[in-house]
């Protein structure tokens, strides 16, 4: 396997002429112990020039230079932005990233959250965000949707699919947790199941980011299907990291890119 052939996971969602895309896996990279082996978070403490390899690896595997890949640093906000152009490393503060020219990877980085990648082929406007319970909640896939939008993006041709994440059979909540989402709106209770015994409950992560997307308006979407605290293989976890009492946890990538 070359550096630029990563074992990725894709979806023919975004099977688009003139996009490219990947959920990029943990292989592949060059980092070892907790971080092996294609962590991509530079707010990790694995060596940093590991770290920009492995980007660079990543980079590669969508035809672009490492600092054409536009990541940010993430805030569990409802914040997205803009990229007109390579940030070349710089890291502003938002959960999405959007862009309209060729030759930017729109980046979303992920241990359990939910990143998502959209595509509007015929504006050729595509993005990416990361939406872990908070930003979903607190709508970063609809501030997303609008910056798209106002990009020259229609609802009705942008696709949108939900990379790997933490399941439904590994999401274990306290029922305030559920409670905070009950707030929002009523229906939201459907995206969680009772656990018998105790005050706890299931909760659905990527089934409630497609119901978002879709009250949104998105009407073509799908989640990957792919459990990042269930597949150790594949994927890094922050609650798998925090249950074994590890100090820290590598990230993955999900990108999308015009071409």
């Amino acid at each position: 396997m070359s550096v630029t052939d990563l074992p990725v996971l894709t979806s023919p969602l975004l099977d688009l002429p003139g996009v490219r895309h990947a959920f990029f896996t943990r292989q592949g990279g060059v980092s070892t112990g907790i971080y092996d082996s294609l962590n991509v978070g530079r707010g990790s403490q694995d060596d940093p020039a590991d770290v920009v390899e492995n980007r660079r690896r990543a980079a590669a595997h969508l035809g672009l230079p490492e600092g054409a890949l536009n990541t940010c640093y993430q805030i569990h906000s409802a914040q997205a932005l803009v990229a007109e152009a390579p940030w070349n490393g710089e890291r502003p503060q938002a959960d999405g990233v959007v862009a309209r020219a060729a030759g930017i990877a729109c980046g979303a980085l992920a241990a359990d959250c939910a990143p998502i990648l959209f595509a509007d082929p015929t504006a050729r406007v595509v993005a990416a965000a990361h939406a872990g319970w908070k930003g979903a909640l607190g709508g970063v896939a609809e501030a997303t949707l609008e910056r798209m939008v106002e990009q020259g993006a229609r609802l009705g041709d942008i696709v949108a699919v939900v990379g790997p994440c933490i399941g439904p059979a590994s999401y274990e909540v306290g029922l305030e947790f559920l409670e905070r989402f009950a707030a929002e709106a009523a229906e939201n209770i459907e995206f969680f199941t009772p656990v018998d015994g105790v005050e706890k409950a299931m909760f659905d992560l990527p089934a409630y980011v497609l119901h978002r997307l879709r009250r949104a308006g998105v009407t073509r979407c799908e989640w990957i299907g792919r459990d990042t605290c269930a597949e150790e293989a594949w994927f890094f976890s922050n609650r798998r990291a925090f249950k074994r009492g590890e100090p820290d946890f590598g990230r993955l990538l999900s990108a999308i890119a015009l071409v």
